[in-house]
C-alpha cells in the first residue's frame, strides 16, 4: 500500500488507509498460504534442472496452441536457455496437452496448485502474481540458477536472441512501465540476475493503490534500489494487430525481435476478434516456425 503520508484528507476521510491495510493483509495471507502448496502434476526436482544456469520460464494457461510454436521457437532462437514451462491453467485437458508438447519438446513441465484467483476473469493480474510468486519460493529460490527470465506463454521470438546478455552488467532487464514516480518491469518479458535478487522478498503482486499492475509490488523491495536513468530497457513498441483494428483494444506488443500477441481481447470476450488475431499472429510466425523445421530435419539427417 501507499505510504500513509501519500493519503490526502479525501482518503482519510474515507478511510481508505484502514481499508487498503486489510486488503493487503488479506492478499499477503492468501499469497502465504498458496505458495506453500505442492504442485499438481511434473517433474520432480526441477531445482537440479536450472541450478547454475539460465532459465527461461513460461507460465502456460489453457493455451497449447501458443506453447506449441514458443517451444519450438525457443529452441530454435534460444538455444543456449533451459526452456521451463509452469502451467497455470484451469482447462484439465489443456494441462494434459500442454504437458505431452513440453515432453515432446524435452521442456520440463510442471503444473501449478490451483490458483485461488480465476484467470479468466477480472482477477487476472492477481492470479498471475500469485503464480510467480509460487514460481520464485518453490522453484528459482531452491534452485539458485545465474539468470532467470519470465515469459507469458503468447511471446515468440523471431530471430536469434540472448536476452541474458545484458545481465551481465545491469542486474535486470525487460521492458520498463512508469506510473507517477514509480517503475517496474513488466513481467510478461521480464529478466534478472539471480545473485542481485536472491536475498530480497521479491513478491510478483500487483500494487493498485499505487496504480502498479503485476510486479509493481516489488518496487519496494527492488525497483526502487535502482537508478532507471543508468538502465537498458528492451525496445518495445505496441501497434494494431491488422490495419484498422483497435490500436488499444487489439494490438499487438514487439520486445525487440520477441512479438507478443497479447491477450486483451480474449479476456474482453471478443472470440471472434481474438481468433482472427491468433490466425494473423500464425501468419507472421509462419517463415520463422518453417525454419525452425528446417533446421531440424537438417540436423537428424
Amino acid at each position: 500500500m501507499k505510504p500513509l503520508n501519500e493519503y490526502d484528507w479525501v482518503d482519510w476521510r474515507r478511510l481508505r488507509p484502514i481499508t487498503h491495510r486489510l486488503k493487503t493483509l488479506r492478499y499477503d495471507a492468501i499469497s502465504f498460504n498458496y505458495v506453500r502448496r505442492a504442485a499438481r502434476a511434473g517433474e520432480k526436482q526441477l531445482q537440479d534442472r536450472i541450478r547454475r544456469g539460465r532459465v527461461l520460464i513460461t507460465l502456460a494457461f489453457d493455451d497449447p496452441d501458443a506453447i506449441a510454436m514458443q517451444a519450438q521457437l525457443i529452441g530454435h532462437f534460444v538455444p543456449h536457455a533451459q526452456h521451463l514451462i509452469a502451467d497455470t491453467s484451469m482447462n484439465n485437458d489443456a494441462a494434459i496437452e500442454i504437458a505431452a508438447i513440453a515432453a515432446g519438446r524435452g521442456v520440463p513441465y510442471i503444473r501449478l496448485p490451483e490458483n485461488p484467483w480465476d484467470r479468466r476473469g477480472r482477477a487476472a493480474s492477481r492470479a498471475h502474481g500469485l503464480a510467480l510468486n509460487w514460481i520464485w519460493r518453490n522453484l528459482l529460490l531452491p534452485g539458485q540458477p545465474e539468470m532467470f527470465g519470465l515469459l507469458d506463454d503468447d511471446i515468440f521470438p523471431t530471430a536469434p536472441d540472448d536476452p541474458f546478455s545484458v545481465l551481465e552488467r545491469q542486474p535486470i532487464y525487460g521492458y520498463c512501465r512508469q506510473i507517477g514516480a514509480r517503475w517496474f518491469l513488466g513481467v510478461n518479458f521480464s529478466f534478472y540476475r539471480f545473485d542481485y535478487v536472491r536475498h530480497l522478498p521479491l513478491d510478483f503482486s500487483q500494487d493498485w493503490f499505487n496504480g502498479l499492475d503485476t510486479g509493481g509490488a516489488n518496487w519496494d523491495v527492488l525497483f526502487f534500489r535502482l537508478d532507471r536513468r543508468q538502465m537498458e530497457f528492451m525496445p518495445t513498441r505496441f501497434e494494431p494487430y491488422r490495419t484498422g483494428a483497435d490500436p488499444v483494444e487489439a494490438s499487438i506488443q514487439w520486445c525487440g525481435v520477441w512479438l507478443h500477441e497479447l491477450g486483451q481481447t480474449q479476456r474482453g470476450n471478443f472470440p471472434d476478434v481474438a481468433a482472427d488475431k491468433r490466425r494473423v499472429v500464425k501468419e507472421m510466425l509462419a517463415p520463422h516456425l518453417a525454419a525452425c523445421t528446417a533446421a531440424r530435419q537438417l540436423a537428424s539427417d
